[in-house]
């Protein structure tokens, strides 16, 4: 026998072979010609061969069974086999003297017939390694298609099939579903690892028991992204109240559900399943609706993002995005004091007129063109600070927004480096915002890019603090020079009821930690005054200005606006 087929089969490198016979002359028979190549468990009736099979279903590589037994039929014993989901896929050989039995053995699972009186030891031998070799390579197959946490399909096979399914079924309406579970991620952190694999678990359990039932395929996508493709059908919500059995009363888990009905079968695969992701995106934060159908306005906003990724090279290259500039004062003292602004970039697109940047900045982020878009702000800013020092006789260092993609370029520090040199910029009037969710994602490469950044002389301000993601001590921990309040944050803490305690309390624990705070979003004297009251150090906002650009923002700083 060839090497290949005696590796890690058990202790001696051989497969192991349970033999349910009750003829004494038969074991022996078959001992004689099996031992050699293969370890051979006995059992003289079936309630003791399905006993051994319980105690050993992770190491046997098939069964041979005969039909007569002296307490149970044999076949009855194949019918146990194949009805157990943890033994069902263990291959069986019937060997008996009855020919007509061979029909009905096949139709109960088995996956070959050895007759009695048993042929030529080379047949046997045969049969047996043809059988096991052909369930190895099976369940291969099933290894690399599936997903190892879930059992249901993977992405790549999933694709595949729902191909195939095409090609056999081309006037069949078919759907395109997507399923998450709102904020995952959290799920892990808060109750650990273990139990999100348990929530996963169950979810592709109930949709695979669902398709099974109702027809289609499932795969797991990527961590808590399940896809469904099936026939046409109008019962959504059953197939949601399905994937979520066994968590109604558990608060903590919730699903949301996109559905692209009744595809295009001209667009790919892929793409069917982007639209039904589209729609799931709209109810991500929602309570009372989780199901979201593709329609005409999504698939409006779909041709409008595609329109956008596609003008972007030419927006750059003619300088459609302009930057703006809003001011940020320093209000410790009496009257407040221009002491910096942020940059923030806008879009005058020819045909579109003004993009929000609301649109096209998560779309750049999903797509990974905001690198390109950084840089080029970037490098407006820091013309722009080198040309006011000229004109305006003084320094007005200026934010730019640091995205976390942007963290994972090796050249960033070389960039910037080269960036304030070209400009004959000190690196403190070039200051990187970097928001409070990417320190989370990674904290570990965030503090050492921040760090090195740090040591060439930049300041770093935290942006968006308090939309969410951290803990307050996690301050304490993270090398920043300043702290940015989110707008949010601020607009909470005094809408009509507002509680502002909370605010205080990040605004002295920042105190105490020698770090400024910087709140956005302020638009009254009241909301300034009462954050100069806690203690805040620097405000930007309407009260001040809206974001302006350069040559109002210039008017503004001399007095002439």
């Amino acid at each position: 026998m060839p090497e290949n087929h005696l590796k890690f089969h058990s202790a001696n490198g051989k497969r192991q072979l349970l033999i349910i016979e009750d003829e004494m002359i038969n074991r022996e028979l078959l001992r004689v010609i099996l031992s050699e190549q293969y370890e051979l468990l006995f059992a003289e009736d079936g309630n003791t061969g399905l006993r051994k099979i319980k105690e050993n279903k992770d190491t046997l590589s098939l069964v041979l069974l005969d039909l007569n037994l002296p307490d149970m039929h044999g076949l009855d014993v194949l019918k146990q086999i194949k009805s157990e989901e943890q033994y069902s896929r263990l291959p069986v050989i019937v060997m008996t003297a009855e020919k007509e039995a061979e029909v009905e053995s096949l139709t109960y699972g088995a996956i070959d017939f050895i007759p009695k009186p048993y042929p030529q030891p080379k047949v046997i031998l045969a049969r047996i390694l043809r059988t096991i070799e052909l369930s190895e390579d099976r369940d291969i197959i099933r290894w690399t298609e599936r997903d190892q946490l879930t059992g249901v399909y993977n992405k790549e096979y999933f694709y595949r099939y729902a191909a195939q399914y095409d090609v056999y079924h081309k006037d069949t309406e078919t759907d395109a579903m997507g399923i998450d579970i709102n904020h995952f991620h959290m799920l892990n952190e808060r109750y650990g690892r273990a139990y999100g694999d348990e929530v996963l678990i169950k979810v592709g359990e109930h949709l695979r028991e669902m398709v099974n039932k109702n027809g289609g395929i499932v795969c797991r996508k990527e961590a808590d992204t399940f896809l469904i493709y099936c026939a046409h059908r109008t019962d959504y919500s059953v197939i949601l109240k399905a994937a979520s059995k066994g968590f109604t009363e558990d608060h903590r888990v919730r699903l949301r559900m996109g559905v692209y009905s009744n595809v295009d079968k001209t667009i790919d695969i892929e793409r069917r399943f982007d639209r039904a992701k589209s729609a799931a995106d709209t109810v991500k934060n929602q309570f009372t609706k989780t199901i979201a159908i593709y329609d005409n306005s999504l698939h409006e906003a779909e041709l409008y993002a595609e329109q956008l990724l596609e003008d972007f090279p030419k927006a750059v290259a003619e300088k459609q995005f302009v930057v703006y500039f809003q001011p940020k004062f320093d209000i410790r003292p009496d009257a407040p004091i221009l002491s910096s602004a942020e940059a923030l970039v806008r879009w005058k697109h020819p045909q579109l007129g003004m993009v929000s940047p609301g649109v096209f900045i998560p779309l750049f982020e999903k797509n990974g063109l905001i690198r390109r878009l950084d840089n080029y702000v970037w490098k407006e800013t820091a013309a722009k600070i080198a040309e006011w020092k000229q004109t305006l006789k003084r320094s007005i260092p200026v934010s730019v927004n640091v995205s976390r993609i942007d963290i994972y370029d090796d050249d960033l520090v070389e960039f910037l480096e080269g960036l304030v040199k070209e400009n004959q910029l000190d690196p403190k009037e070039l200051i990187l915002e970097i928001t409070e969710s990417a320190y989370t994602e990674d904290s570990a490469q965030m503090i050492r890019k921040v760090e090195e950044l740090q040591q060439k002389g930049f300041r770093i301000e935290m942006d968006d603090f308090g939309s969410g993601y951290s803990s307050l001590n996690m301050i304490s921990t993270l090398p920043i020079d300043a702290i940015k309040l989110d707008m949010q944050f601020i607009r909470n803490a005094f809408r009509e009821k507002g509680n502002t305690r909370l605010l205080e309390v990040v605004i002295s624990l920042a105190e105490s930690l020698e770090v400024p705070t910087i709140a956005e979003g302020v638009e009254t004297a009241e909301q300034m005054l009462a954050l100069k009251g806690m203690g805040c150090d620097f405000v930007q906002g309407y009260y001040f200005s809206k974001p302006l650009p350069g040559n109002e923002f210039e008017e503004f700083v001399t007095g002439k606006k």
